[in-house]
Parts: C-alpha cells; sequence; structure tokens
C-alpha cells in the first residue's frame, strides 16, 4: 500500500464504501437492520481490534486523545449512518450526510491550517452540485428536520472530524487508526440497541458467518480510508471520498434497483471531475510538499 499514491487508495477505500449497500441490503432481507448490524458486525471486528490496540499501545499512548477522538467520531460516523439509513428517507440521509465534506474543508482549514485557495472551493462546489443533481432535490428535501434527518446529519459531522483527527494522529500505527473506529461503533450500536430495546435476532453459524465476511470487507475499505486520510490533506480528502456515492449509485443502476437518466449522469461527472480536481498534487514546491508524507 505504501507504494501506492495516498490519492488511489483513498478513491479505492471509498469505492469499497460505496459498495456497502449491498450487503447492507442482503442483510436487511434476513432481518438484521440497523444498530444490531452494526452491534453485530463491529461486535466481532473488535474481537481483532483489542488485541490489536493493546499489542500497539506505546506507540499510540502519546497521541491517546486523537485516537479517542478517531474512536468516538469515527464510531458514530458509521452507527449514525447505518441508522439513519435504515430509519428514515436513504435520499435525505445521504443528502445530509455528504455535507461531510463542507465541515472537512472548513475544519481542514480552521483547525490544520490548510490553504483554502479558489481550487479547492470550486471543486468541492462540484461535488456538493454533482450529489443533489445524482441523488436528485425536490420541495419535500427542505423540509423540517426529522430525527433520523439528526442522525444523519451528526453522522456526517462525525466523519469530518474523524478524518482531521486522523490526519493529527501523525504518531499513531495505521493498524490502530484502522481498527479503533470499530470499537467505538460496537459500543454505540450496543449503547442504541439498549435505548431502543433492540436485541440482536436470532443468528445462525451461516449468517454469523456472513457477518464476518462483512466486516473483513469493512476492514480493507477502513484499512485503505485511513491510510489516505492520513497522507492527504483533509480539504482534498474530503472531495475525493464523494466518490462513494457515484459508486454507489452506478452499482444500483447496474444491479436494477435504480434507472439512471441525465441528471444522475450530470451528478456523477460533476463529482469526478471535483476528484480529478481535488487529486491534483497541490502547487507547492518540492521540500514543502515533502513535508506531509511520513
Amino acid at each position: 500500500m505504501a507504494a501506492m499514491k495516498p490519492e488511489i487508495v483513498l478513491l479505492v477505500g471509498a469505492s469499497f464504501w460505496g459498495l456497502g449497500w449491498m450487503p447492507l441490503q442482503h442483510f436487511a432481507g434476513l432481518g438484521l437492520v440497523g444498530m444490531p448490524l452494526v452491534l453485530a458486525t463491529y461486535g466481532l471486528l473488535s474481537l481483532l481490534a483489542i488485541p490489536l490496540l493493546w499489542r500497539q499501545r506505546r506507540a499510540w499512548w502519546p497521541q491517546r486523545t486523537a485516537l479517542l477522538a478517531i474512536g468516538l467520531f469515527g464510531g458514530w460516523a458509521t452507527a449514525g449512518l447505518v441508522g439513519a439509513l435504515s430509519e428514515g428517507d436513504v435520499v435525505r440521509a445521504m443528502l445530509l450526510f455528504y455535507l461531510a465534506p463542507v465541515w472537512g474543508l472548513l475544519g481542514g482549514w480552521l483547525v490544520l491550517g490548510e490553504r483554502l485557495n479558489a481550487l479547492r472551493v470550486g471543486a468541492l462546489a462540484l461535488a456538493m452540485l454533482g450529489i443533489a443533481l445524482t441523488l436528485g432535490i425536490s420541495h419535500d428535501t427542505f423540509r423540517p428536520l426529522t430525527s433520523t434527518d439528526w442522525l444523519a446529519l451528526s453522522a456526517g459531522l462525525a466523519f469530518a472530524i474523524n478524518n482531521l483527527a486522523t490526519r493529527a494522529a501523525e504518531q499513531v500505527p495505521l493498524a490502530s487508526k484502522a481498527v479503533v473506529a470499530f470499537v467505538g461503533s460496537a459500543l454505540l450500536g450496543g449503547l442504541f440497541c439498549l435505548l431502543q430495546g433492540t436485541p440482536l435476532p436470532a443468528m445462525d453459524g451461516v449468517l454469523w458467518g456472513q457477518v464476518a465476511l462483512f466486516g473483513v470487507f469493512w476492514l480493507i475499505a477502513m484499512s485503505a480510508a485511513q491510510y489516505g486520510f492520513t497522507h492527504v490533506e483533509a480539504g482534498r480528502a474530503a472531495v475525493l471520498v464523494v466518490v462513494e456515492l457515484v459508486v454507489a449509485v452506478l452499482t444500483a443502476a447496474w444491479f436494477g434497483d435504480r434507472e439512471l437518466g441525465l441528471r444522475e449522469w450530470c451528478g456523477g461527472a460533476l463529482v469526478l471531475a471535483a476528484a480529478l480536481i481535488a487529486a491534483r498534487p497541490p502547487a507547492e514546491s518540492p521540500s514543502v510538499a515533502c513535508e506531509v508524507r511520513p
């Protein structure tokens, strides 16, 4: 992975996320949705994550606050988005969650001191327009926010904070950054299951095996994403991850769940154009550019 450009690795991770709707749809057909699915999947992954975090404790201890932020906000981003998609309107949930690039760009500027130039703002504007066209916006989109809407909005904000924390945690091993959010997701999923009174449904060995494979899928996606977030400026990364939306829409159309019209194709083209702009290396001297690489 180290031999690949971080932007490419991040795009691969985002593409994996865009494919996540397929196993989610499969599990929904089996009665495993929402927070019980979060608890089952990330609870299994935590069995791997906790021993790994313990073995690497000396490496991440100096930046334990940043690692805790990754676990908390990364865990909430996952749990909140899955809950919003399970319980609310999918289009509204995705629109609100994908305000995350706005938070990421502003956070990179305000918190990390990254440059907010016209090219980066333009790429973000293209991405936002592409999202609106791809998902579709109607008068109903702007109705007052419901509890599930707030869940999706907060998940997007948490996702942006997670990316900033990942970027700041330069001394934390990549493996620890990749798995700590799983522990956060499992804890938050379990908490919501208790608060909502929704226990895990009856699950046989086959279903647990499928959940485990789903966990491996997310482990690969999260590892790629965390590598990208570590090496790519937060403002650029916020635009690149929007490719997830294009992958989700295109694969849904490919498998017959929705049809693509001119609006969707135009929206996807704008998002891809924004990603290409954001993926361009910054116009800085070689000595400065190398400073962001470990």
